[in-house]
């Protein structure tokens, strides 16, 4: 069944979709000298942790959420399920992952069932998600903010799907002074489906809708730090072989 979308809800989810995505990355998986039926959660980690600082970063979040077995979680923009999944298996908790990309979703649910995990996947839109109210305990946004356009009710419909007392966790690229970046971005090809927002926007939004900030962090030099080793370890040798490029 297909979700309506805005126009610039199109053209994100055509710059996400790469035809074949599952066949490619069981095809990378293969040049590693592992088969579709020995892989691992692990062996999916170079290619479904492509937030800047990966499985680093995703830990460091996700480790002040108290999350536990009887957790209700929402992985909002779960891309190719690499958040959801690792949730699974490390908290063991009743995660959904949520993506405007039908092929990221039909490959988040193949590749959890591929390495023996339970995990649900819906499409859908962060504006306007496809839940009843009062659903989860923890939500979490990891580089998905840059896609939408409406940053109040991106918080509107997290606190809507929320129970009393739960919690939000946002990793997001935002905007940091006056420059503009340059075209084409890993998140959007085109100005008009890239919104980035100052992290006043973000807080602002969150305020309104009855939101308490509990901790905030600037990763700017964890970012930077993180491209740097990035590419040390890539000079001089060749891309490895799992990735989404």
């Amino acid at each position: 069944m297909g979700i309506a979308m805005s126009k610039p809800e199109r053209g994100i989810v055509e710059h996400y979709t790469k035809s074949g995505l599952f066949d490619r990355i069981i095809g990378a998986i293969e040049k590693l000298g592992k088969t579709a039926g020995t892989i691992e959660p692990e062996d999916l980690k170079p290619v479904d942790e492509f937030h800047i600082g990966g499985i680093e970063a995703t830990e460091e979040l996700l480790a002040q959420l108290e999350i536990g077995i009887r957790t209700r979680v929402l992985d909002i923009g779960s891309g190719i399920g690499g958040t959801t999944r690792h949730i699974v298996t490390r908290y063991g908790a009743d995660v959904t992952g949520l993506d405007l990309t039908p092929e990221f979703v039909d490959t988040a649910r193949r590749l959890t069932e591929l390495v023996g995990l339970s995990a649900e996947f819906r499409v859908g839109s962060a504006l306007e998600m496809p839940f009843d109210a009062k659903q989860f305990d923890v939500a979490t946004l990891m580089h998905v903010g840059m896609n939408l356009p409406d940053k109040p009710k991106l918080f509107a419909e997290v606190q809507r799907v929320l129970r009393p007392g739960g919690k939000f966790a946002i990793f997001d690229i935002m905007q940091i002074g006056p420059n503009h970046p340059k075209f084409p971005l890993p998140w959007s090809s085109v100005p008009e489906t890239s919104f980035l927002e100052k992290p006043e926007t973000y807080l602002d939004a969150a305020i309104e809708v009855g939101f308490t900030l509990t901790a905030r962090r600037d990763r700017g030099d964890f970012a930077g730090e993180f491209f740097k080793k990035l590419s040390a370890s890539l000079a001089g040798s060749n891309p490895p072989p799992l990735g989404l490029g």
